[in-house]
């Protein structure tokens, strides 16, 4: 099997590798709008790699077997594959731009299934219009460890398109949901509201970061508190996929609460920019004084 991955970001390569380490991939096509994108994904993948063979937890024979599969570029390399997963830019007039010209220009493969890695998207939006439908596959950070693939079909989406990215995502060790259809899906439909919420909490003074984050974690027993989520996803994709539900279900629930408005606009996104909600200062993690 051959998958072109269109988009070298986080996410992009993230699931270039997840498909280059199953054995039954044949090639990975990591694309993006640039050759530097490109290559600089793969650089990044390897540098993962390096850390872990410094470590002993990975031969070198192994990494170079995955980092071989990967063939950087242009979309215009995506001639020949099996699947491709879009994972530009959390843009829909991006996502069916891509989309068009791969299905009119670029791919030649008639059985070639396309995907959305999309994490909030309408699937039938992003086809209409388009040769052939489309479908989610919606991985989550980090790619290749987190087991959950949403497999989402559209309106237009074919039932054996449905069954062979089920069959896809199990080979390569993970475990598909189908969902049909709706703002957010399932994951993000639940999680990013709740993340929403804790900013909500926490510009109405009823506790601190620390203390929202610490009780989420020891009352409810999850890994990472709100706060501490958002940076880690980036504050840009709450608001965006927050934007998407309350747009598409007009349900005042689902407003983006003020503060992370504009915290986007001035660019505290989380992790990616070095604060958010926390300060990342030479490895270290700190609350920030006051928002």
């Amino acid at each position: 099997m051959k998958v072109a991955v269109i988009g070298a970001g986080t996410m992009g390569r993230g699931i270039a590798q997840a498909f280059a380490q199953c054995d039954e991939v044949e090639k990975v096509y990591l694309c993006d709008i640039k050759q530097e994108f490109a290559d600089g994904g793969k650089d990044m993948v390897k540098k993962g790699f390096d850390k872990r063979i410094a470590k002993g937890k990975m031969a070198q024979e192994d990494a170079d077997k995955i980092l071989n599969k990967i063939q950087t570029g242009l979309n215009s390399q995506a001639v020949d594959p099996d699947l491709v997963v879009e994972a530009a830019l959390e843009v829909m007039d991006i996502k069916k731009a891509t989309f068009k010209e791969l299905q009119e220009d670029i791919v030649k493969n008639p059985d070639c299934i396309f995907a959305s890695n999309t994490s909030s998207l309408s699937i039938t939006e992003i086809g209409n219009g388009l040769p052939k439908p489309i479908i989610g596959m919606h991985f989550f950070n980090p790619a290749p460890v987190m087991k959950l693939v949403e497999v989402i079909a559209g309106i237009n989406t074919p039932a054996a398109d449905v069954a062979k990215v089920v069959e896809i995502s199990e080979k390569l060790g993970k475990t598909p949901v189908q969902v049909n259809e709706a703002p957010g899906f399932v994951v993000n439909r639940i999680l990013v509201p709740m993340i929403n919420e804790g900013i909500q909490v926490y510009s109405e003074g009823v506790a601190d970061i620390e203390g929202i984050d610490s009780a989420m974690k020891l009352g409810c027993n999850h890994p990472m508190g709100p706060l501490e989520l958002g940076d880690y996803i980036g504050l840009d994709i709450v608001l965006a996929i927050m934007d998407v539900i309350y747009k598409e279900t007009g349900d005042s629930k689902y407003r983006a609460c003020t503060l992370l408005r504009k915290m986007v606009r001035g660019k505290h996104l989380g992790c990616k920019t070095g604060i958010g909600f926390y300060k990342y200062e030479n490895g270290a993690k700190t609350p920030v004084d006051k928002l």
